[in-house]
């Protein structure tokens, strides 16, 4: 069963209240994906990459079997990703044809020239705004997003943009291809939350229904991700959503 390619789309994604943010700036779905991108761009370059640990829990209720897997992640300041096993527990298959084929499958998309094929662009993705919302106290932009193409590393569904720092804060949806008969369902909710200057993943939940197998459920925590650049900026240092981006948002 092809669980691992189904989840990794979601490594390649609160409280929230659909009421208008006060204070948010009216924008287009495009602009805001514009500002978003060059934000992440501009926040990889500033870190330099960075470091960090996974936890891995995957459950199968009807099999009655589990498995845990904690890893070490290492980023380049390119986006390229390297995993290490630090320990796995439980149900070895699983591990063996699932969580480890995962982190396979992630450090391969996260190379640069694969990435562009991947990542939440104009290229990959339509756009349409829903509205604005809330999040951690935090106002969002709440987008719809509809995958050009039938893609297993694309998803149908939503994303939440922070309307200060224009950065994800939270994606769910499902594959735009299931990647075998033999899926009912997926669907999947990515948390991230805001480190000093910084935006990393929190945790990730999945949830497979297959026809032999049952419902799979998979929840991963990501741990004390740390940027690799010395110091972090002041955010009055960070850039800030001016005519440069506003250039970049029509390119």
């Amino acid at each position: 069963m092809r669980i691992q390619s189904i989840l990794i789309l979601f490594l390649a994604l609160g409280w929230i209240t659909p009421c208008q943010a006060q204070n948010t700036p009216v924008l287009g779905a495009d602009d805001i994906i514009a500002r978003m991108l060059y934000r992440n761009n501009q926040r990889e370059k500033l870190q330099g990459g960075y470091s960090g640990a996974r936890r891995y829990v995957l459950e199968n209720q009807k099999l009655s079997k589990r498995a845990e897997m904690v890893v070490s992640v290492n980023c380049d300041p390119d986006g390229t990703k390297h995993f290490e096993v630090v320990s796995e527990e439980g149900w070895s298959s699983a591990n063996k044809h699932v969580l480890r084929k995962m982190l396979e499958s992630e450090s391969e998309t996260s190379r640069p020239e694969v990435r562009e094929r991947t990542g939440i662009n104009s290229e990959n993705y339509s756009f349409r705004l829903i509205g604005t919302g809330i999040v951690e106290s935090r106002p969002v932009y709440i987008v719809e997003v509809q995958p050009k193409r039938e893609d297993k590393y694309l998803f149908e569904g939503r994303i939440w943009v922070d309307t200060q720092d224009f950065a994800l804060v939270r994606a769910e949806g499902k594959p735009a291809k299931n990647p075998s008969f033999w899926i009912h369902s997926v669907n999947f909710v990515q948390l991230y939350h805001k480190s000093g200057t910084f935006w990393f993943p929190v945790s990730t939940e999945s949830l497979t229904d297959a026809r032999i197998f049952g419902k799979t459920a998979v929840t991963i925590n990501y741990l004390d991700y740390q940027p690799n650049s010395i110091a972090e900026p002041a955010i009055s240092q960070m850039p800030k959503v001016d005519q440069v981006e506003a250039k970049y948002a029509h390119n």
